[in-house]
């Protein structure tokens, strides 16, 4: 037998690191340091989201018995529903209706002044005011008004909103900790981007390509993302878990119920969160995310063209060949609620 002598063995070198895909490149900087724009915005965070249905029974019950969220107050025509682990006075509100619709969306505003400083400037630049300001007249009550976006969607922004009791999940508790972010979808993504940045003050965070922006308000990745689709209206809203061990169970408890995840569960690369996409009974498009990026310092951010391809739509490679962002605007048809507010 031959032996072989290894005391002269070199051990090789590791080699380099390689990642997945290479960081997509920069978006130009803009004019205004965001930490700049972040003093001046009106808005802090999004409160709730607002929609009409035919099915209301079989909607307010997904979102109790499946979602996980939890009645706050209502009647027979209208529910408002919390998350235990929010101080929002409620973070969604079902309304039944004759046809099936987004009713608004809801931001928060530090003070009063805000308030009446941002319907001053809307109004004086003709854009549509649909409430002034006033008193609410909701669970939370509080101060605010209504207006409509470039493209027609009913925006609300309030103050002053009593916040309701909540607690810290718990480990095992597969519930939304809080509403995480809204997606519309418009057909001039770049008009409906200068809105919200020209109004909210939001800042820039990523594109998808040229076809989806995302904007922030807080040190959130985004809370409002605008989508390119033919039409006006909303792709989906998301809800924010504990971690990812209570996203995975949330995920699984959904698919245990007879629905199968729209796309996911996977991981974004632009926001670097996880996400499952479900339809709910009036095929309004809800996600579970959790490990949303956070931005702590405005102006270092680099925000960045993402490509749409499936290595960075999904960096964990497992969503599968489900309808991705773009494809979701297909659940939710042209929006009648364009242009004209609700009855409450």
């Amino acid at each position: 037998m031959t032996t072989t002598q290894f005391d002269d063995l070199q051990l090789a070198t590791p080699p380099p690191v390689r990642l997945a895909s290479p960081m997509p490149p920069p978006t130009p900087r803009p004019s205004v340091a965001p930490s700049e724009l972040a003093k001046r915005s009106p808005v802090t965070h999004l409160r709730y989201v607002a929609l009409a249905t035919e099915d209301f029974a079989a909607t307010v019950a997904f979102y109790e018995q499946i979602w996980g969220l939890y009645q706050v107050g209502g009647d027979r025509d209208v529910a408002f529903l919390g998350t235990v682990g929010s101080p929002e006075a409620f973070v969604i509100r079902i309304r039944a209706a004759a046809e099936r619709r987004l009713d608004l969306i809801s931001f928060a505003a530090p003070n009063r002044a805000a308030v009446d400083s941002l319907a001053s400037e809307l109004g004086s630049d003709g854009v549509r005011i649909a409430a002034e300001p006033g008193t609410l007249s909701m669970p939370g009550g509080g101060y605010g008004f209504r207006f409509f976006d470039s493209d027609g969607l009913l925006v609300e922004v309030s103050s002053d909103v009593l916040d309701k009791p909540f607690r810290e999940l718990e480990v095992g508790e597969s519930v939304p900790r809080k509403l995480s972010h809204v997606v519309i979808n418009s057909p001039d993504v770049h008009s409906a981007k200068a809105f919200y940045e020209r109004y909210f003050r939001l800042r820039l965070s990523d594109w998808l390509e040229d076809r989806m922006c995302f904007l922030r308000c807080s040190v959130d990745h985004h809370s409002l993302a605008v989508a390119a689709a033919p039409t006006a209206g909303l792709n989906h809203v998301s809800f924010e878990m504990r971690d990812i061990d209570e996203y995975m169970r949330g995920t699984g408890r959904l698919i245990r119920e007879g629905r199968d995840p729209l796309w996911g569960p996977g991981r974004h690369s632009s926001g670097d969160n996880v996400y499952s996409y479900f339809a709910g009974p009036d095929d309004f498009v809800v996600e579970y995310t959790t490990a949303l990026e956070k931005i702590t310092n405005e102006d270092e951010w680099i925000p960045r063209i993402w490509p749409a391809s499936p290595v960075y739509a999904d960096q964990w490679g497992t969503a599968g060949p489900g309808e991705d962002l773009f494809a979701l605007w297909h659940r939710t048809p042209p929006d009648r609620g364009l242009w004209v507010p609700p009855p409450f």
